[in-house]
């Protein structure tokens, strides 16, 4: 994916998944726990219903809506800037 900018974000629709992928369990990935390294994550990117977006992950057999739902949210800078490319303007809109 190129580097998503204000003006493309501006054009998701809000509430909606506008990303997914997978990525495994460790640092050079997604690192959420230290339990189960390599073992594979699904992780979806969401428009917020305000100015805002996040990122949801959950393990690999769960399907996108399930991950949106009931994920833990992707908190550190490495991971969410690897999982959605953007400059910093978008960067500032995601919700911790």
């Amino acid at each position: 994916m190129k580097t998503l900018t204000k003006e493309q974000f501006d054009l998701l629709p809000r509430g909606e998944v506008f990303l997914n992928g997978v990525l495994p369990n460790t640092p050079e990935g997604l690192h959420m726990t230290n339990d189960y390294p390599g073992r594979e994550l699904h992780w979806v990117a969401v428009r917020g219903w305000g100015n805002d977006w996040a990122i949801y992950c959950h393990w690999i057999e769960h399907d996108i809506e399930y991950v949106k739902e009931n994920g833990d949210k992707v908190m550190r800078e490495p991971h969410i800037k690897r999982c959605v490319p953007c400059d910093e303007e978008v960067f500032k809109l995601y919700r911790y």
